[in-house]
């Protein structure tokens, strides 16, 4: 096969979580412009949304769920709903999350609590029913937003910091059951990226500097950044793929 044959997505069927904005938004768009058709899914997703429209222009349909993460009981109305309704899904791209910041003496069990319900729990929940389809069709890919927090511990995020070392064995576990049987699991740890979840660091001069100071590529990240990146987990030329996280931060990690 021509190699950038590898990177089409023509005819595939590709679910993102949190795609309403940021990285899920650019991660949708990308794989899109791929050729998959979307599924939208986040919690205040609404027809006629940006990604909607950015999608559609593209030639490829977009069907919109919403769906609670924080919540079990609308998680397994979700899953049931969304594997009814579709009954083949090629790409699971594992985006939602949310980020809590205080310090730990003061971090509330109602803050702990809610990171880890979405962060985590909601990603295992999902990965294991859309999968149970992947295994029946005997193919799939399967792309989790993990975090630098993966690696690291961070500061005034302690529930976030677990939330996202935990999806790093997360990505790990399922990879081990499933590269066998046809599915690639693989996760992608964003480094500093200009969304919502940064903006209280962006906006402080100090900490802002000191992380500027700290990135080689001396610049916060985009959103589009993780276009070609989600795009290569989810096509042919990552099949021998299975277990790994890529950090794409500018070359945080390796300062």
């Amino acid at each position: 096969m021509n190699i950038l044959d590898q990177f089409k997505l023509n005819g595939k069927i590709a679910l993102v979580t949190g795609c309403n904005k940021g990285i899920g938004k650019a991660m949708a768009i990308g794989l899109a412009e791929a050729g998959a058709d979307i599924i939208g899914v986040s919690a205040t997703l609404a027809p006629g949304s940006e990604v909607e429209k950015a999608v559609t222009a593209l030639g490829r349909s977009f069907k919109v769920y919403q769906c609670d993460f924080g919540d079990r009981s609308s998680l397994k109305s979700f899953t049931q709903k969304v594997t009814a309704e579709n009954p083949r899904i090629d790409i699971l791209v594992n985006n939602a999350g949310t980020i809590l910041r205080n310090p730990v003496a003061e971090h509330s069990d109602e803050y702990w609590d809610k990171v880890i319900a979405i962060n985590l729990d909601a990603q295992f929940i999902i990965t294991r029913d859309i999968g149970k389809t992947m295994l029946a069709q005997g193919s799939g890919k399967i792309i989790f937003t993990a975090s630098l927090l993966s690696f690291q511990g961070g500061v005034n995020v302690p529930g976030y910091a677990a939330s996202k070392g935990a999806v790093s064995s997360l990505i790990k576990a399922f990879a081990n059951e499933w590269a066998g049987k046809g599915i690639n699991v693989n996760g992608i740890a964003p480094g500093y990226i200009a969304t919502d979840n940064t903006e209280a660091l962006r906006n402080d001069p100090v900490r802002s500097k000191s992380i500027l100071d700290r990135i080689p590529a001396n610049r916060w990240g985009e959103p589009d950044d993780f276009k070609g990146v989600t795009v290569f987990l989810a096509g042919k030329a990552s099949d021998y793929m299975n277990g790994t996280i890529v950090t794409v931060d500018g070359g945080w990690m390796g300062r």
